[in-house]
């Protein structure tokens, strides 16, 4: 039944996108999915013979534990600033919708039979009809259509703005008057997040076909986005996760050998090279990289003067001098210790360094290793562009494909114990 209900709801992405119930979506599938895990390892019924799920990981205890350490600094931000319990209930309700949905999925795909393959085929599903729709998409404002066709009236249910409800064909970036396209997102590097995530979903699958329209899609996606960030992850990600993931092999090291060699002798000019790209690269978009700097800023000035342990509690309206975007806003760091302080920052960084090295060690032997590696990977590197509580409702795929990897983790520990007890 799990295995249906998750590639329902993923082949359904456009679909569901088309009535604005996407945000609606991925909160209902993370507590449907819990739901089912708690029935069968608590509820028995004498009539019929209880389904036992496999005992829960320890990677996925980290991230119960640190998404409950986050709602514990929620409540210590609002405590320490005394504010009202309507906004306390308000607060927890955003903490379920966000980062509650990191431990849904991962216990989810830990604990039911949600296989790799539906994840996989799934996605290619939905990354054929993105790809069948990119040149409506990229037409519509040449055509002079609207940016936005409507938004839709589950709008009413609540949720962080508008965006997030609204069915859009583009966007007008209004730094050069040129359109950017979000697809099935609330805005364009969210799109190049989610693409980042179908691309390396794409490259693991098996067949040809599938994998060429899923590497196409994902690729349309990111560079449509015109996000500096997704398309730096989109060259860095997979590399990484296949080249960690062949470290037992001795020819990669002997192959590494000489270009290291020579990189040391030119590490100079390297290094010249490297910071005159990244300068060119800031200012491919000066004016976003001063906001996103000067929030930064903000963020961490106030957090330190003001609530360094618990955080402020909620996020707060920025200066004009911000274009009065949320302090904290557009960094998942920042926005944690602005909101929740170290204790937030700790709940989410002991979760992902577990996770980094629990996959990094899987992917030397497993696909499923190495696709989870390659997607913690991607929520690392996105952490510095995006805050991903907001965007969990989209990247649940991802969240239950490291379940399913922690689930091979702890089979392969347990089969090497056994192995260890018999000798």
């Amino acid at each position: 039944m799990e295995d249906y209900l998750v590639s329902l709801a993923l082949v359904g992405t456009w679909p569901i996108y088309f009535i604005g119930g996407l945000y609606v979506l991925g909160p209902v599938l993370g507590v449907a999915l819990t739901a089912i895990v708690l029935v069968r390892k608590y509820v028995r019924s004498p009539a019929t013979p209880r389904l036992e799920p496999p005992a829960i990981p320890i990677g996925v205890w980290f991230w119960i534990a640190g998404m409950g350490l986050m709602q514990i600094a929620l409540l210590g931000g609002h405590w320490s600033y005394e504010l009202s319990t309507g906004q306390t209930i308000k607060s927890t309700i955003g903490w379920a919708k966000g980062w509650a949905l990191f431990a849904m999925f991962t216990l989810a795909g830990a604990c039911l039979e949600i296989r790799f393959e539906t994840v996989i085929r799934a996605a290619s599903i939905t990354a054929l009809i993105s790809l069948a729709l990119t040149p409506v998409l990229y037409l519509a404002p040449m055509a002079g259509l609207p940016e936005i066709l409507f938004i839709s009236p589950l709008k009413a249910i609540g949720g962080p703005g508008p965006e997030f409800f609204a069915v859009q064909l583009y966007s007008m970036d209004p730094a050069d008057g040129l359109p950017r396209w979000r697809y099935f997102t609330p805005w364009s590097p969210a799109a190049a997040m989610i693409g980042n995530l179908y691309l390396i979903l794409a490259i693991e699958d098996r067949r040809m076909a599938w994998r060429v329209i899923g590497i196409a899609s994902a690729l349309a996606i990111i560079l449509l986005s015109k996000s500096r960030l997704g398309l730096v992850t989109a060259v860095l990600v997979w590399p990484t996760a296949f080249g960690v993931s062949q470290l037992r092999r001795s020819v990669l090291w002997l192959a590494a050998a000489v270009p290291v060699f020579f990189a040391g002798l030119l590490s100079p000019v390297i290094l010249a090279q490297l910071g005159a790209a990244y300068e060119g690269f800031r200012g491919m978009r000066a004016n976003s990289t001063r906001v996103r700097e000067a929030l930064g800023r903000i963020a961490v000035d106030r957090w330190w003067n003001e609530a360094p342990v618990w955080g402020h509690g909620v996020v707060e309206r920025g200066p004009h001098y911000v274009e009065y975007m949320p302090i904290g806003s557009h960094h998942t760091w920042y926005g944690l210790l602005f909101v929740k302080g170290l204790v937030g920052v700790a709940a989410l960084v002991i979760p992902l360094v577990w996770s980094l090295l629990e996959f990094a060690l899987l992917a030397l032997s497993s696909r499923i290793g190495r696709a989870a590696f390659a997607i913690t990977i991607l929520l690392v590197l996105f952490t510095v562009g995006e805050n991903l509580e907001i965007l969990t409702y989209l990247f649940w795929p991802g969240l239950v494909i490291m379940g399913i990897a922690m689930r091979e983790a702890a089979e392969k520990r347990s089969s090497i114990l056994e192995q260890a007890r018999a000798a």
